[in-house]
């Protein structure tokens, strides 16, 4: 009796644990910006619309909410003075890559349209311009070192990449 009692009192903390992880992850904007879509591909196809329409770019972030680095560069884009250039500039796009680097990715297929055919890793920055053209092919996919950025480096680089 004793043991059923306390399987059960472990079985609730532990249900309790993941439930608030789960919830604290799903608090922070950096972890909601990767969030699994119904169909990134028409997202991304929209913002190439808007991009075309409005003389403005499509800033594509293929990253994934495990993996630090996207989240750093999330939580970056986050800040206002970031959010003033992309609503300038950019028609920002997230889309979830899962762990391409391990052979478990998703959504590839939207990064081999702009011509890039394997994501080494998480995250990918790809800038689009309206014509769907990959401006920044030599450093699309050497983001993986986001969180390690100064933040006047990053917005420096997509303050350029949006010229």
């Amino acid at each position: 009796m004793i043991r059923t009692g306390l399987a059960v009192m472990a079985l609730l903390a532990l249900s309790a644990c993941a439930t608030a992880s789960a919830e604290t992850t799903l608090d922070h904007p950096e972890a909601r910006s990767f969030a699994v879509t119904l169909d990134p591909s028409a997202q991304v196809d929209a913002a190439l619309a808007s991009a075309a329409a409005n003389d403005t770019h499509v800033l594509l972030v293929m990253g994934a909410n495990w993996c630090h680095d996207s989240r750093a560069l999330a939580g970056w884009l986050e800040k206002p003075r970031f959010q003033d250039l992309i609503a300038k500039e950019y028609e920002l796009v997230f889309v979830n890559v899962g762990m391409p680097q391990t052979g478990d990715g998703h959504n590839l297929d939207i990064a081999q349209r702009f011509g890039l055919d394997e994501l080494p890793g998480t995250p990918n920055l790809l800038v689009i311009d309206g014509s769907g053209a990959l401006v920044n092919a030599e450093t699309a996919t050497g983001w993986r070192n986001a969180a390690s950025r100064s933040e006047d480096g990053i917005y420096d680089e997509l303050a350029r990449l949006a010229r």
